[in-house]
């Protein structure tokens, strides 16, 4: 596979992972469209647009196109693939990163005690994850080949911020799961990756209100590039379908394929510092 031929779509990359991501893909040499509502700094108390993205993309190597969507409306996930198609007439990688993440999230206390607008992740995160690889899913069959990339984490399997969190990233692998069974016999591949914590925008707010308390997280983060490369050798392995319906952690997979994070760096499973693994998926079928 040659990466001067590679057209990737990015969604929710205006700051974060999917930033990382893009840029990471865009450094191979990639065409990358980056989705997301903030075309302007008044658009997010966060820094970070979508122009912003796509231009570091570009200076990265590859080639960036912004595209203001709204993942709540299904009519502008359809449109989206529909202009990639017309432009480049194939998706090669699918990152499904989008989410609507509420500052009441990471609040202490019960689950009816935080605001009702953490629940909106299930739309703008798990089911616009869903509609987008519904509308790529064609494409990609067609062309006989494609990596479709849910971005997880291990609050899959236990407890983290409450029920609404822990529903989005296991519907996130579950979708990997099964999306993976429907694909298997037109080599397109999907996979679900947990990501460890990412030093970005809103972390390193926490980290800035409070050093003394969050300064740790220093040295356990991953930059958001990290996973952009992990996806990138996946893709580019001969290999992949070996990956298809699985949940993979980013760290293992890192060690795998030879990639260090900045300076170096080497992050650390989950099982080694959680104790947890993704579930495996029984091969029963019902149609």
């Amino acid at each position: 596979m040659t990466s001067k031929k590679t057209v990737a779509l990015v969604t929710g990359a205006s700051r974060g992972a999917g930033r990382g991501i893009a840029i990471a893909l865009g450094s191979r040499g990639c065409t990358v469209y980056v989705t997301g509502r903030s075309q302007s700094a008044k658009d997010s108390v966060l820094p970070g647009t979508i122009y912003e993205t796509a231009q570091a993309v570009t200076d990265a190597g590859g080639l960036g196109v912004a595209v203001k969507v709204d993942h709540a409306i299904d009519e502008e996930a359809k449109a989206l693939i529909e202009r990639i198609e017309a432009e480049q007439g194939r998706l090669d990688i699918l990152v499904n990163n989008a989410c609507s993440l509420h500052d009441d999230l990471t609040q202490p206390g019960h689950f009816w005690q935080k605001s009702l607008a953490i629940s909106n992740m299930l739309n703008v995160g798990l089911r616009s994850s869903y509609v987008t690889s519904y509308y790529a899913a064609p494409l990609m069959v067609n062309q006989g080949s494609g990596l479709v990339v849910f971005t997880s984490a291990s609050g899959s399997v236990h407890y983290v911020y409450g029920p609404i969190y822990g529903a989005h990233k296991a519907g996130m692998d579950k979708f990997a799961a099964d999306m993976g069974e429907d694909f298997s016999e037109f080599k397109v591949t999907a996979v679900s990756i947990w990501m460890g914590a990412l030093k970005a925008e809103r972390l390193q707010l926490l980290i800035d209100s409070n050093p003394k308390k969050y300064g740790y997280l220093e040295n356990v983060t991953e930059t958001p590039e990290f996973t952009g490369h992990v996806i990138w050798a996946m893709y580019a392995d001969p290999e992949l379908q070996q990956f298809n319906g699985k949940t993979v952690i980013g760290a293992e997979m890192a060690l795998r394929y030879g990639i260090q994070d900045e300076g170096g760096k080497q992050p650390t499973s989950y099982r080694d510092t959680h104790k947890v693994a993704p579930r495996e998926q029984y091969p029963y079928v019902i149609r």
